[in-house]
């Protein structure tokens, strides 16, 4: 029922969007539904937008799984260790605070056009995302828990394996969601920026020649990536947390 009602509000949007365009609104900024379908064919056919797709989607996820492992340790390090989190506080409030696209011109500065500049930018803004999150995580973790299994003589290493990551493994995972698409946004700046390949320069070269429908179909094959990235992070989360979705199922069968 529920997704005969999406099919058929997606339906009815996609009619009022195909009659007003030509009437209510100039056709040349919002094109049309049918003129998209074309041109969404016509990438399909010439087939280089699977290989603009697959450079984007090999640059979002690099950064993604930079990015995330570095936010990771850093979240789990600063969380053990409040004195170096209150030190570096400030620090990493101001860079946290700096728009990251800014840093955009920088780093094709450091890393020249090629691939590697999107990659460290799609990590840099990964970072901050999953280092907060991992951070809170940490800090929440139970008093009582440590302070049993600090009585019973665990280890460092024993007390992050045991308690610390598993308690804030749901915290990781929302960091992890969160900053799919601005893994996917990192790539694309980058794309627009300093590049002849992935989406973000097909985007751009639609725009530039003024095509709407062109920018439109692009933009759909980006938010289909998009999708598909966070399938992936969803299915890994169920993979590495089936407590958590078991204990959901048994929620929605009550």
């Amino acid at each position: 029922m529920i997704i005969a009602l999406r099919l058929g509000l997606v339906a009815a949007l996609l009619l009022a969007w195909e009659l007003a365009s030509g009437r209510l609104v100039p056709e040349f900024f919002v094109s049309r539904p049918s003129a998209i379908a074309v041109a969404l064919a016509n990438y399909i056919q010439d087939g280089m937008i699977f290989f603009h797709m697959g450079v984007t989607a090999t640059e979002a996820i690099a950064g993604f799984l930079l990015g995330g492992g570095a936010g990771f340790a850093a979240g789990l390090l600063l969380g053990r260790q409040p004195v170096l989190a209150d030190v570096l506080d400030p620090f990493l409030t101001a860079f946290y605070s700096l728009p990251k696209v800014a840093l955009a011109p920088l780093y094709v500065l450091w890393f020249g056009i090629g691939i590697e500049m999107k990659i460290v930018l799609a990590a840099t803004i990964v970072f901050f995302l999953v280092f907060l999150n991992t951070y809170s995580g940490v800090r929440q973790v139970s008093r009582e828990q440590l302070t049993i299994l600090r009585l019973m003589g665990a280890s460092e290493w024993q007390t992050m394996r045991m308690v610390v990551v598993p308690s804030a493994v749901s915290w990781v995972f929302t960091g992890l969601r969160l900053s799919v698409p601005y893994a996917l946004i990192g790539a694309i700046v980058g794309e627009m920026i300093a590049s002849n390949r992935g989406l973000g320069f097909v985007l751009s070269d639609a725009a530039g020649q003024f095509s709407t429908a062109n920018v439109f179909a692009a933009l759909l094959v980006i938010t289909v990536l998009a999708i598909l990235l966070n399938m992936a992070v969803r299915l890994a989360e169920k993979m590495l947390m089936p407590w958590q979705h078991a204990g959901n199922r048994r929620e929605f069968s009550v």
